[in-house]
């Protein structure tokens, strides 16, 4: 059982800063991602972003292109997601998840192809 820890989290006001991270207790899959995504009040869990442990493949959704940025240290098996110039609509719970599926797919972006998951983190965006 693969577990995944997020921390990070927090307030910050409009074009503010936040640095989340995902530590991973082991790598479940040969060939496997780690995604990002974002769950506001009332909507849909949404992918943010993703990036592959095989290489430095990485994907975003459209809405955080050129702000947000997922990195990766495979020392310590954990994965960042830095986020800048933030916007009141990036207020959402945010979580971390692995899967055994390759950032830059189609599939990259679906919740359902993603097996474990964080407890997830509260981000706040003030304007």
């Amino acid at each position: 059982q693969v577990q995944l820890v997020e921390s990070g989290g927090g307030s910050a006001q409009t074009g503010g800063s936040l640095r989340l991270s995902c530590a991973a207790s082991e790598r479940a899959f040969t060939t496997d991602s780690m995604g990002w995504f974002r769950q506001a009040p009332g909507k849909e869990r949404e992918f943010v972003g993703c990036i592959n442990w095989s290489d430095d493949n990485t994907g975003y959704t459209d809405s955080v292109k050129g702000r947000f940025t997922v990195a990766r240290d495979d020392a310590r098996n954990t994965v960042y997601l830095q986020m800048n110039s933030l916007k009141p609509e990036d207020t959402a719970v945010y979580y971390c998840a692995t899967g055994a599926i390759y950032c830059g797919s189609y599939f990259s972006r679906r919740t359902d192809k993603y097996t474990y998951w964080g407890q997830g983190t509260q981000v706040t965006v003030s304007s």
